[in-house]
């Protein structure tokens, strides 16, 4: 088990000590002197350090009024979307007096270092990407029991974070799934995200979950990085592959549906009277392209602001705010009925 999952709490301590939870916090904020005897006080140092606690100084720190920084962990700069959610995170936190460091996690360099001398006095509590996560084991405290965690994007199953904020991702995928099938699309390429991670299975779980239900429905499913060119060659691939070419690509993301319509015109074929392509986020790269891609749109700045506001709730002890941001449908001209000769 992680020690997100098994970190102790000041009842534990309390229990150890057999003394009350507000005898703990008496004595590991200092303030027991003339009000809980030395011998107690011992006796509660032990059980923290022998349970590993350490208080939550986080909140301290927002009731003192001292640091009011949050730290923003993401996956890359590169990806509009990240910068939309930074935007959303830092007007909310500019509300209530408090500042957003944008951390990007080093792409394929393994866990990021620590930006701070020690996370634990610089920051008030981290809002992290699910595919970020790498990053944030060597960010110290934000493995422990002093900074909150805030994920988006990721496993609402999963432990270790304070609160979550989701998207309707499933739905999203089964949209524009939906859309194509709709449109008498039989033979679907998932041109898939080659990143291991929650957000990305749920997208293969919803596109199969629709095919399923139409008869005569197929999917099949090729991976590529998140780049214009893996993608256009992973595409291109596969659809030069033997045997009945797809209709229909529905992509993980605009950035591999733009190299998808890349590979479409190299073999000769148009987008969307050959083969239709389907992307997701809706970035400005999908009216960049021609034709301009149909997409589901993601509410990137309400996810930073979403965010942003729970890592406040949590640090003033309030509930978050729950249930996942809807998202939007975006039909445009690169999607369109299947080819009538074996569409």
């Amino acid at each position: 088990m992680t020690e997100h999952s098994v970190r102790p709490t000041s009842r534990d301590v309390a229990r150890a000590a057999g003394v009350s939870q507000a005898t703990v916090s008496l004595v590991l904020g200092d303030k027991w002197r003339g009000r809980v005897s030395e011998r107690t006080a011992g006796l509660v140092r032990d059980a923290a350090r022998t349970l590993g606690y350490r208080p939550n100084l986080a909140a301290r720190n927002l009731r003192l009024g001292t640091t009011r920084t949050a730290l923003l962990v993401v996956p890359a700069l590169t990806n509009e979307f990240f910068a939309r959610v930074y935007t959303g995170a830092a007007e909310v936190a500019a509300e209530h007096g408090f500042g957003v460091v944008l951390y990007p996690s080093p792409e394929g360099m393994g866990p990021a270092r620590d930006p701070f001398a020690s996370a634990r006095a610089a920051l008030d509590g981290v809002i992290a990407s699910s595919m970020a996560t790498a990053a944030l084991d060597a960010i110290s405290g934000t493995d422990g029991a002093d900074l909150p965690l805030v994920m988006l994007d990721s496993d609402p199953a999963a432990p270790g974070a304070a609160a979550r904020v989701n998207v309707d991702i499933a739905g999203g995928m089964r949209g524009v799934t939906e859309h194509l099938l709709g449109l008498g699309h039989r033979r679907l390429l998932h041109l898939a995200s080659a990143v291991d991670s929650w957000t990305f299975r749920v997208r293969a779980e919803a596109i199969a979950a629709a095919v399923r239900k139409v008869p005569g429905a197929t999917v099949r499913t090729v991976r590529a990085p998140l780049e214009v060119d893996a993608g256009r060659t992973a595409a291109e691939r596969a659809l030069a592959a033997p045997g009945a070419r797809p209709t229909a690509l529905v992509c993980d993301g605009d950035v591999l549906a733009a190299g998808a319509c890349k590979a479409v015109r190299r073999l000769g074929l148009r987008v969307p009277e050959d083969i239709s392509v389907a992307g997701f986020d809706d970035l400005a790269l999908a009216r960049a392209v021609e034709p301009e891609l149909t997409t589901v749109r993601l509410p990137a700045e309400q996810v930073g602001r979403r965010g942003m506001a729970a890592l406040l709730s949590v640090l003033e002890g309030r509930r978050p705010e729950t249930g996942e941001l809807p998202v939007t449908l975006v039909v445009r001209d690169s999607t369109a009925p299947a080819p009538t000769a074996g569409g």
